[in-house]
């Protein structure tokens, strides 16, 4: 089906809409161009947000990582709206949902709701699949290599001239993007990973952490300490982004227990793992840095938990 869809720009207003005109875009397998419209997008029909951000490339990691493209480049964020997990186990990953232009309408006004009826509901979610096999899950992360297209590298910089085009960033802020990620790589040629240990085999421990709770990220020193040569702590990477929070005091937002892995459909189990309210992946190492906006994992050995530190974190925000 070919659609012909006016390009959205950040700040636009737009309604996602009705599910039969969404279930008229998606094949057999609940998908626009193997991008698959997911069960916890379904609540979303008939309502209005804002455009975030053009989706001009994406990361993806798992079994390997890089970036990557959409094909007909019709894909945009909406404000604020991440994946609940609900239709898929639980999955924590909280991921930003993926929005094909097809599936939503530019409006003008953004305080009225349009009512839609549970019957046209019930045959949206019918076609919807949310399982691949007895032990893969069917969602935008597990579909995410099938979607796009790898990048050249003669693309990647190009992307960075089109997201200023796009209205995703401005000249300068692109700018301080690009001169970051050529900091960092230079870095990185020169130093090696930020993060780096001596242990062949790194230490574990469980502060069981609970959202709500107050803790400061441990010094540069002591992280070093937790990690291996290339800066994993048992499989899990402490990004040079994340070296900022060094020292700082955060609220803890949840515990993270299991993610869909992307390109795989797999789920894996996370232990004394957290998200960090706030922070997100920086993407240091991606040219231009990427829009998806991925939580960072903080392992709770990265972390000591801070009594009476909300009275403290409040006084510095006032």
């Amino acid at each position: 089906m070919t659609l012909t869809i006016a390009k959205l720009r950040p700040g636009d207003v737009v309604e996602v809409k009705a599910p039969d005109e969404i279930l008229k875009t998606l094949d057999t397998d609940g998908t626009l161009d193997y991008l698959p419209f997911m069960p916890e997008m379904v609540e979303f029909c008939g309502r209005k947000f804002r455009i975030s951000k053009r989706v001009l490339k994406t990361c993806y990691y798992g079994t390997s990582s890089g970036m990557r493209k959409f094909g007909k480049e019709d894909v945009v964020l909406l404000d604020g709206l991440r994946c609940s997990g609900g239709a898929h186990n639980g999955c924590q990953k909280a991921c930003m949902i993926f929005w094909r232009e097809a599936w939503l309408r530019k409006v003008e006004d953004v305080v009225v709701q349009s009512t839609i009826d549970s019957e046209s509901t019930q045959r949206l979610r019918a076609r919807l699949k949310t399982s691949s096999g007895p032990r893969t899950y069917f969602c935008q992360a597990s579909e995410i290599l099938k979607a796009t297209n790898p990048l050249s590298k003669r693309e990647r910089f190009e992307k960075c001239f089109d997201e200023v085009r796009a209205g995703n960033y401005s000249l300068l802020e692109m700018a301080q993007r690009v001169g970051s990620w050529l900091f960092w790589r230079l870095r990185r040629k020169l130093l090696g990973e930020y993060a780096h240990g001596k242990n062949k085999s790194t230490p574990a421990e469980s502060l069981n952490l609970k959202s709500g709770e107050w803790v400061e990220v441990k010094s540069m020193g002591a992280i070093n300490e937790t990690v291996n040569e290339t800066g994993y702590n048992r499989g899990l990477y402490f990004t040079p982004d994340m070296r900022v929070l060094c020292g700082q005091k955060h609220r803890v937002e949840r515990k993270i227990e299991k993610i869909i892995v992307d390109g795989t459909g797999e789920m894996r189990e996370l232990r004394n793992t957290v998200y960090l309210e706030g922070a997100q992946c920086g993407c240091i190492y991606a040219l231009g840095g990427c829009p998806r906006g991925e939580f960072s994992y903080w392992r709770e050995i990265w972390l000591r938990r801070v009594k009476a530190a909300a009275e403290e974190k409040e006084r510095e925000i006032a």
